[in-house]
């Protein structure tokens, strides 16, 4: 693909206080504490039974943090900080505030490499291993070497992400998803302690417990008939017949459909799936694993 950027809308929630790395580090899944400023660590938020609420992005200084909410609702998890956050807590949480995120492909950052707005992760965001992404605020203009760059459509800028396969919400981003079935080992730490969420996720890392994972997918079917055939939540079937997992994202392109999937442990080995089982005249269905997706850990430790 040629060079290229894209631009997401996202929720900016700023916390200032001395015990703002303290507070984040228990309320997501990265070790945040003791982390160095300047540092922009990926990390998630999840509930206490370990199912996804968002992804973010945080970026620490002196003062204290940005938490760049880059996927899932910011207004929800600006709520369920602030109904933590108690006064005892020397932590400041502001309003939450619209920003955009901007990734870009097939050539490198320029300018100040030590701009705060120039993050470097160290994960896929979506454009390739530990390429960077440019925080843009509210009303801010883009770098003239980013601007320079061309806009990617809605349509490229979603392919991009389905082939990489970076979740998104509702289909793969939800209440009944965890980090590790959709590719995120990176953004959790497993030896810092206690978090919420923590104890599922060391069980299911400890015990080898995923039954699920994040799968790409392919055909060349086109037209009304394969799209519906293939929506979201759509059931996919091995050849036998027996349930292999659910559809949750799609796209059409004039080569054929194309999106993600959950799909079980049992049927990860499968070269193909059918849509709507095998009886129902449903497509055949190539699959694959995304190109940014991170095989679950096992045992407990294996990540820091």
């Amino acid at each position: 693909m040629s060079p290229a950027r894209w631009s997401q809308p996202i929720s900016l929630i700023r916390l200032e206080g001395d015990d703002t790395r303290r507070f984040l580090h228990g309320q997501s899944s990265q070790a945040i504490e003791l982390a160095p400023t300047g540092a922009c660590l990926p990390t998630c938020l999840i509930s206490p039974t370990g199912r996804m609420r968002a992804l973010a992005l945080v970026r620490l200084d002196q003062a204290g943090a940005d938490l760049l909410v880059i996927a899932g609702d910011g207004a929800a998890v600006h709520q369920a900080l602030d109904r933590v956050l108690f006064p005892a807590d020397r932590v400041k949480l502001q309003p939450v505030q619209p920003a955009t995120l901007v990734r870009w492909i097939g050539t490198p950052a320029a300018g100040n490499a030590d701009d705060p707005n120039l993050l470097s992760p160290g994960v896929d965001l979506g454009a390739g291993a530990s390429q960077p992404a440019w925080l843009q605020p509210s009303g801010a203009a883009l770098p003239g070497w980013l601007e320079a760059l061309p806009e990617l459509t809605a349509d490229a800028a979603e392919r991009q992400r389905i082939r990489q396969g970076f979740p998104a919400e509702p289909g793969e981003l939800n209440d009944s998803t965890n980090p590790f079935e959709l590719g995120l080992a990176p953004w959790v730490s497993l030896n810092k302690g206690c978090y919420v969420g923590q104890e599922t996720l060391a069980k299911l890392a400890t015990y080898d417990g995923v039954k699920q994972q994040l799968r790409g997918w392919r055909t060349d079917r086109t037209g009304p008939a394969a799209a519906d055939a293939c929506a979201p939540g759509t059931t996919l079937t091995t050849a036998a017949g027996e349930r292999a997992g659910v559809i949750t994202s799609v796209l059409a392109g004039p080569d054929g459909l194309e999106g993600l999937a959950l799909i079980r442990r049992g049927a990860l080995e499968e070269a193909e799936l059918l849509a709507n089982g095998s009886n129902a005249g449903g497509p055949a269905l190539a699959i694959h694993r995304p190109a940014g997706f991170v095989a679950p850990p096992v045992g407990a430790g294996g990540l820091s």
